[in-house]
Parts: structure tokens; sequence; C-alpha cells
């Protein structure tokens, strides 16, 4: 009887995991994601030598950690985009519990290590930032709720997701971290608004939004020293913001050659957060609509995909996870060129740092699960059939 209605379908019989998995892959965000991780490295060559040496350090100290931290991400990514939504979305419910745990554990374990936000959890061995891991883990438990709320009888999905939100911002407001908490509320506006929430709600958030910036900015001596140092119009050359620009400027069309860059002496979060000042200055304008290209191509082809999904859960999770990698980049890039206030947030794969590296391939291998080639799910297929 299905068949007669919408038609049969071939399926390949007993296709191994592999194969299926290279046939159904969006093969060019993978390797957008892969150029990333490549440049990541290549940067860090540049960028790390001389806070290794500050340390004392071997060189490339940082370099091979970036390595290794980029082969754990692979290895997520790829094991991640096997799996089907329903495990996605499982382990992303998983993860975030496990987050939140330590996102609330950071008042009493947590350490700034010297930058004045406590951020971090000290294992000795190696320090994890929670928040990178609980932006995910929120995204895919929204979509679920939200998801669920539309059906006979479902949860009350969209205020238990409200809920969590506001928690997860006030632990991140703690540290505090305002710009990973307004990345947050960006993904749930994300997930909310492609649910099909009202506008006129989704204007009512951003305004308590804004209140509650209003009120960080009188409560919070770091939030208003960055918005006032945004808002001076004389940059003062000797800071981050001052150097970083003047390595854009003077990196020009080509750049002034490799490992020629200054401004990696002088920038103590060279490598982190201002990753993308080395990129300018030492490979130029080039490199840098390099990476923006990869940037748009990952979250527009993903998005594009996500149009083409039937299944609610994937459609919501999917748009989420894209927009707050491609939303990530973009802020990081913008406060390097002072279009933003200096926010403390890395680029996803470019950037040192562990828990930075392996949150975004924990993000995209979720991101590449949701969009692998599901014609069952696709609504286009099924009205083209109907229309016979």
């Amino acid at each position: 009887m299905t068949e007669m209605v919408y038609g049969s379908m071939p399926i390949r019989v007993s296709e191994p995991v592999l194969p299926r998995w290279w046939r159904t892959i969006d093969r060019w965000s993978l390797g957008a994601v892969l150029m990333l991780l490549g440049i990541g490295i290549l940067l860090g060559l540049a960028a790390s030598v001389p806070l290794a040496e500050q340390n004392n350090l071997d060189p490339y100290y940082y370099v091979t950690r970036q390595v290794v931290f980029g082969l754990v991400a692979v290895g997520a990514i790829f094991g991640l985009s096997m799996l089907p939504p329903a495990q996605v979305r499982r382990l992303g419910v998983l993860g975030f519990v496990l987050a939140l745990v330590a996102l609330a554990l950071l008042p009493a374990f947590g350490t700034d290590l010297g930058k004045g936000a406590v951020r971090w959890l000290n294992f000795g061995f190696t320090t994890i930032q929670p928040s990178e891991f609980a932006k995910p883990g929120f995204v895919v438990l929204t979509a679920w709720l939200m998801a669920a709320s539309s059906d006979l009888g479902g949860p009350p999905g969209k205020l238990i997701s409200f809920a969590t939100l506001i928690t997860v911002m006030g632990l991140l407001a703690i540290q505090p971290d305002f710009g990973q908490t307004m990345l947050v509320l960006f993904g749930w506006g994300v997930v909310f608004f492609v649910a099909g929430a009202p506008l006129a709600l989704i204007v009512s958030v951003l305004g308590m939004a804004g209140v509650a910036g209003v009120f960080a900015y009188n409560s919070s001596e770091h939030l208003a020293r960055r918005i006032d140092g945004f808002l001076n119009p004389d940059l003062d050359p000797r800071s981050q913001l001052g150097y970083a620009t003047n390595a854009i400027q003077d990196g020009g069309f080509f750049g002034v050659g490799v490992g020629e860059g200054q401004v990696k002496w002088s920038l103590p979060d060279a490598h982190t957060d201002f990753i993308i000042a080395v990129a300018a200055e030492e490979y130029g304008l080039l490199l840098v609509l390099l990476i923006l290209s990869l940037y748009a191509l990952i979250t527009v082809r993903s998005l594009m995909r996500l149009t083409k999904e039937r299944d609610p859960f994937t459609r919501l999770a999917g748009t989420g996870l894209a927009c707050i990698f491609g939303v990530q980049a973009m802020i990081n890039m913008g406060v390097a060129v002072r279009l933003l206030p200096a926010k403390g947030m890395t680029l996803p794969f470019v950037s040192y740092g562990g828990s930075s590296v392996l949150a975004a391939g924990i993000t995209v291998g979720m991101l590449l699960a949701l969009t692998r080639t599901r014609p069952q799910g696709q609504m286009g297929e099924i009205f083209a059939r109907r229309g016979r």
C-alpha cells in the first residue's frame, strides 16, 4: 500500500558503512573543515613559537599540542558524522548534562589562568573549558525539546528549553563570559525561530537581553572596560586591538612574508583570540579571504542541505549548529578588525586550544551527521512522487 502511494525506493542491500557514509556525507564541507585544521597548524607555527620561548618551552611545544588536538577532533568528526540523528540526539543531550555539571563546578573548583575570568577546570596535565562543550549540546537539547513540543501530547519543550537557557546563561555570566552567553542565546533564538516562534516573542527576548547587557555593563568592570575601549574613537596602539589593527594593515594584499610578522611578539593571545591578525600580517588578505570562504562554505552548504529535511529535530538541530559555528567565526574575526568589542572567543579549528578545537570537532561532526543525504526524509521527493 505504501509503495502505491509514495512509489518504491531503491535500497542498497547490505551496503558497507564506509561506502554509505562517503556517498551521503557533504564532502565539500568535510574538505573545508580539514583545510581549516591545516591552516590552524600553519598559523600555529608562526604565532605560538614566541610564546613557547617566553615560557622556556620547546619552540614547537604548542604546535605539537595543536596537532594532537586536531587529530582528536578529526576522530570526533569522522566518528560522529557516521551516526544517525537519534544517536546524535542522545550523545548531544548526555554531553550537555556533563558540561552543565562542569559549569556548575567552576565557582568552587575553576581557575582563571591569570585572565580574570574563571572559565577552566584544571586537571594538572590539561585544562578544560566547559562552555565550549555546552554550546553544541545545548543546541541539540533545545532542538529535541522544541521538536517534541509539536507532537500531540508532547512535553512543554519551549518552556523547558527557556528555563535551561536561563540556567546556562546564569552560569556563564558568573564566570564572567558574556561572549559565550550571547552565543548560547543566539543559538537558542535560531532554533526557536526555525521552530515557528512568533517574531514578537523573539524581539521581546532580544529586548530582555539588551536590558541584561546594560545591567552587566554597570555591574562588571571587566565588561565595561572592553565596551569603553571599543567605543573610544582613539585606539591605543599598545592595546591588543591596536597591535592587531596595525598587523592587518601592514599585511596588505599579499602579506609581509612567512615568519616576518611582528604582531606575534606583541600579542599574548596571538595564537588564540587574534590568530587572524597573524594570518593577515604574514599571508595577507588572500589567506583571510580563503578562511572566510571556508567558514561560509560550511555554514551555507549545511543550511541549504537542511532545507530539504523533513524530520523536525534534524532540521532544528542542524540549523542551530551551523549558525553558532558560523557566528562564532564571525565574532572572532569581527573583534580583530574592531567591528565588535573584545569577547575572548576563539576561531574554530584555527585558534590554539584543546577545548576549542575538540568542541568545534564535535559541533561539525554532529552537523555532518545531520546533513547527510537521506532521500526518505526529503520533502521535495515526496511531493514529486505524489504529483506523478
